[in-house]
Parts: structure tokens; C-alpha cells; sequence
């Protein structure tokens, strides 16, 4: 999709209906979704992150940036994710710290994005997180500087590639809820997105379908 095409959606995007876990659970193992339907989230008392959903024009096509994390001693090691993380207590918003952690992990700095909208939270059973992701575009092409302390790598998925129901799959893999076990992931070339990404990936899927 053109860029310029996709800045007419805008505001329809901010509008627009989130379906929440009805989306969330299409892009989630079944173990996953049994423990969201007994889970008593105040007494988890979860941590707290923030994400960005950022698009930009690549080339005048409308792309989605993605990092590939650092291997690390924890559960998200190497994983695909949104550029985010923590609040932090110096955060004045929610918004903020996605902001922050964006600037932080690819270099592109708050004054380069306009944050439309917060979509539906995302709970993380295995490292009890709660995350607040954030669609956001920015007008100009992007030079992403990369944090090498947290970032192995970057995904610049174009838009039509994203909303093609042919790129996603089902495979099998160890997670925490199994040693083997069927998850629905994302497809780009090399790249399999699953998790808590695939979720939020996957309502965001269904408000831009929903507005086309």
C-alpha cells in the first residue's frame, strides 16, 4: 500500500472498534487462553512495559518495523518483538515510555512519530508482564540506529505483506506452556513471529482489515 494511501486511514484507525482478546486469542496457543480465563490479574500484580507499532514509508510503501532481541538469560530471548519495554518511574505517561524505549532500542526519537492511539493491553503469563502497545507513523523514511545492547537485528515488513492471511502459519515449537506445542506465528521470509508480538500484531491485523 502507498504511504499517502495509508494516511487516509488514520482516521479511521483511531476510531476504530479493538477487539481486544477476541483478536489477541487468534495468534495464542490454547494453553494460553485457559489461563486467561481464570486469571485474577490484580492478584498477579503485574510489571508493566510499553510497545510501539510504528509505520513509515519505505521506498513510498507503507512498512511495519520489528527488532529481533539479543540473546539473553530469560524468557523473550531472541524473540521478535514491538521496540518497548519497561515503565520506568521517570515516565510521565504510558506513552511516554513507549516513546522513550523506541528512541532507545532503534533511534527514532519522539518528534519523528505521531502516536495515534494505545491498542488492548497484552498479559505475558511466563515473565508477568503487562504491556500497553501503541500504533504510531511517522511521515519521513527512517534511519534506524540500533541499540546493539538490546537490538541483534531489525524487520521492516511491508503493510500488504502483513495483512496476507497466506503469511500466517501454524508450527510447532517449545514454549512455557509445552515442550511441544502447536503455535499460531507470523511469517516474513526467515522470520516466525509468535508470543505476545503475534497477539498485538494480530488485533492491529483486524482493525487495519476492518478500515480498508
Amino acid at each position: 500500500m502507498n504511504f499517502s494511501d495509508f494516511l487516509t486511514l488514520i482516521p479511521k484507525i483511531e476510531n476504530a472498534w479493538l477487539p481486544g482478546e477476541e483478536a489477541h486469542a487468534m495468534m495464542s496457543p490454547p494453553e494460553r487462553r485457559a489461563i486467561m480465563q481464570n486469571l485474577d490479574l490484580k492478584a498477579k500484580n503485574p510489571k508493566q512495559a510499553a510497545v510501539m507499532m510504528l509505520f513509515y514509508p519505505r521506498n513510498e510503501k507503507t512498512h511495519l518495523v520489528l527488532i529481533i532481541r539479543n540473546a539473553y538469560p530469560g524468557v523473550h530471548s531472541s524473540q521478535i518483538a514491538f521496540p518497548g519495554g519497561k515503565i520506568e518511574q521517570e515516565d510521565a505517561s504510558i506513552k511516554e515510555t513507549a516513546l522513550r524505549e523506541t528512541e532507545e532500542e532503534i533511534g527514532i526519537t519522539a518528534s519523528q512519530i505521531t502516536v495515534v492511539r494505545q491498542f488492548s493491553q497484552v498479559y505475558i503469563p511466563p515473565s508477568n508482564f503487562l504491556v500497553y502497545p501503541f500504533f504510531g507513523y511517522a511521515t519521513q523514511e527512517l534511519i534506524f540506529n540500533p541499540d546493539p545492547s538490546e537490538v541483534a537485528g531489525m524487520i521492516e515488513m511491508p503493510l500488504e505483506h502483513f495483512l496476507d492471511d497466506d503469511n500466517v502459519e501454524m508450527m510447532q515449537m517449545a514454549t512455557s506452556y509445552s515442550a511441544s506445542i502447536g503455535v499460531p506465528v507470523f511469517k516474513f521470509n526467515q522470520h516466525r513471529v509468535w508470543g505476545a508480538t503475534a497477539m498485538m500484531m494480530s488485533e492491529l491485523k483486524e482493525v487495519l482489515k476492518s478500515v480498508l
